[in-house]
């Protein structure tokens, strides 16, 4: 990409300082060398199954973070998750979920065998480090949803054991181990679920988390309640994440942290990631914004109230009613950019400091926005923050340091070699 291209790019993006003026091409040359020297990381990217048609992959059809994207953008390591969205609780809906879990543990590990781009499938930080010393992409392996466990703890060891480091206990909905920060909407009653069933976690959830932390696996607390976040802060015994959250003082939906979980997060020595997700990121003190999305809501035959702009958007079965609510969504939550992203990361490092920020996209998730659409373009996020005035050091902490020093931590707690 020529430097003029890349002035435009990040101009798109929303950003852009005087000092740019003088000499576009030395600070982009600057920029692309520091990009270079610092280790990237995404914390959280959903896993895509080749053949099979989703709306999320980009307009080549290929994976937002696929080795060729990565290759294009910088991106040294993603971490992949075997995500899993609501299901009945019966045994049918377990037996469900295992099986979307293990199709995607396939997609992952097939891709590892087969590609040509020299990516790594790591287990430890030991093994990340040295991936990247001899220039080679990392994958990690991550599970989002303890509804694939079943009923049972002890199915923690079986993931684990397959490879699997981060582990979150909820996606949509609240299941036998904790309450999810989005109950979910129960379109056969016309309504959702408590906003508590556990008070947090549960006893098996609690269970969960110990045993996690006696493998040496990573908490992921993104998704999860304000309650049940907090209790797995508390009860952990080494540092936790949150994979792909922004802040919910700046956007207040109920899949973003308050400034409470934030602060207890980073006590706890934890990282929250920031995702570049308009529905994470548009201004929601707009009254505006939200008088019209509940028209559209209604228009589109949905519940009006939401928890986040785009939910239920599943629940339209008419394809076209489903896309033009989708895109009338996302024109009504404004010009959101790379910028806006950025803004929440200098919230975060104004509310808590450097050492416990991140970056986790949710790429193949509906995620990406101008500037960021997907791992190509992680460059800018380098040259955005280098013109917000952060330093290489500090850079390097966002993009990776931070996250490594968690599983560090992380792996020198447990207790099960």
């Amino acid at each position: 990409m020529t430097a003029m291209k890349v002035l435009l790019t990040l101009l798109a993006a929303g950003f852009f300082v005087p000092a740019l003026a003088d000499d576009e091409s030395e600070f982009i040359e600057h920029a692309r060398a520091v990009h270079a020297r610092v280790f990237t990381l995404d914390a959280h990217a959903d896993i895509e199954i080749p053949g099979k048609p989703s709306m999320y992959v980009g307009s080549d059809g290929l994976s937002k973070v696929s080795p060729e994207k990565m290759d294009q953008g910088g991106l040294n390591a993603v971490v992949m998750a075997l995500a899993v969205g609501p299901k009945p609780r019966t045994a049918e809906g377990y037996a469900a979920a295992k099986t979307i879990a293990e199709e995607k543990l396939l997609a992952v590990k097939t891709l590892v065998a087969n590609d040509s781009h020299g990516i790594r499938l790591v287990t430890e930080s030991d093994d990340l480090l040295a991936t990247i010393a001899d220039g080679k992409k990392a994958i990690i392996l991550s599970l989002q949803n303890a509804l694939i466990f079943g009923a049972e703890s002890t199915a923690v060891d079986y993931f684990f054991d397959q490879g699997v480091r981060m582990f979150a206990l909820t996606h949509m909905g609240h299941n036998d181990f904790a309450d999810s920060s989005r109950p979910l909407f129960i379109a056969a009653t016309g309504a959702r679920e408590p906003a508590s069933e556990h008070d947090g976690l549960s006893a098996k959830g609690m269970a969960a988390v110990q045993r996690l932390n006696a493998l040496g696996a990573v908490i992921d607390i993104s998704q999860l309640s304000t309650e049940a976040a907090l209790q797995v802060i508390d009860s952990s015994v080494a540092p936790v994440v949150a994979s792909h959250s922004n802040a919910r003082a700046l956007t207040d939906v109920s899949r973003n942290l308050s400034d409470v979980e934030i602060k207890r997060l980073a006590a706890g020595g934890g990282v929250i990631h920031v995702a570049p997700f308009a529905g994470y990121l548009f201004d929601s003190q707009d009254p505006s914004i939200d008088t019209a999305l509940r028209a559209i809501r209604r228009d589109a035959g949905i519940d009006e109230d939401y928890l986040y702009p785009f939910e239920l958007y599943w629940e339209i079965n008419d394809p076209a009613v489903k896309a033009t609510f989708l895109r009338s969504a996302r024109d009504l939550l404004g010009a959101i950019s790379l910028g806006t992203m950025l803004d929440h990361i200098d919230y975060i490092v104004g509310l808590v400091g450097i050492d416990h920020v991140g970056i986790g996209t949710d790429f193949n998730h509906g995620s990406g926005i101008a500037g960021y659409i997907d791992a190509s373009e992680s460059f800018n996020v380098t040259a955005g923050l280098l013109q917000r005035g952060y330093s290489e050091a500090e850079i390097q902490k966002i993009w990776g340091g931070n996250f490594l020093r968690v599983w560090q931590a992380v792996e020198g707690q447990r207790t099960i070699h």
